[in-house]
């Protein structure tokens, strides 16, 4: 059974888009925390399924056309909306993300794994813990790129430990400084592809971030994130 080992300095293996959260987790017994059988295996779903909107707000339209970018991405979360602004120095990660959003792949799917302080990750889970499978091959690892770098507020793909090429539709939103872990420092330890940062809606990652976890150390909320849907902007 692959790790579950919470993630941390040195014990990056909890960012691999192969592992689920709270389901998985109880699955393996709940290491440390006691008897998991005691405990829920899977969020509650969230009480608003239905999008309070369909498109961007007025703010989140306003910040896409001050970006210089040349591409950006508006997402509506049930706990509020988050712009993206993505970068061209990532060209692969740019378009595998863009090819996924314009698949409408990531409406109706949830914020899987959210780690206090750490990460919020996505796009591989819909309602209920039902798995997602990627629609496009795996891409190649884009990383060690100057300017690029996991700090607050950046996007970036989750993959698995090995193959490193590995990455598909899983993202994450840092909700912390976390260059020194994430980012490349050498080929055994080539770090996460970053290839975009939030323009608009910084607050709705940090309420993400903030949600009462499943129980301690679930790294999932007790109430599910969902991303209602996900669009282009330009």
């Amino acid at each position: 059974m692959k790790s579950t080992t919470p993630l941390s300095a040195g014990r990056l293996l909890a960012l691999t888009a192969a592992i689920g959260g709270a389901v998985f987790l109880a699955a393996c017994g709940g290491g440390s925390d006691g008897d998991a059988g005691s405990k829920p295996t899977s969020p509650k779903p969230n009480p608003v399924t239905t999008p309070p909107t369909l498109t961007c707000s007025a703010a989140g339209i306003a910040a896409s056309n001050a970006s210089t970018a040349a591409s950006t991405v508006c997402m509506l979360t049930s706990d509020g909306e988050i712009v993206v602004e993505l970068d061209a120095r990532a060209p692969l990660t740019t378009a595998n993300f863009l090819k996924y959003v314009n698949a409408k792949f990531y409406d109706k799917t949830i914020f899987h794994r959210v780690v206090p302080n750490f990460v919020a990750q996505g796009g591989g889970y819909s309602t209920g813990f039902v798995e997602k499978t990627g629609l496009n091959p795996a891409i190649k690892l884009e990383t060690n790129i100057p300017g690029l770098s996991n700090t607050k507020y950046t996007i970036a793909m989750a993959r698995l430990a090995s193959p490193v090429d590995s990455a598909t539709s899983q993202f994450y939103f840092n909700s912390a400084d976390n260059s020194k872990d994430l980012d490349y420092k050498d080929a055994l330890n080539p770090g996460y592809a970053v290839f975009g940062r939030v323009i608009s809606g910084s607050a709705t990652v940090d309420k993400i971030n903030a949600e009462p976890e499943l129980w301690a150390g679930a790294q999932t909320p007790a109430t599910e994130v969902l991303l209602y849907w996900a669009i282009q902007l330009k």
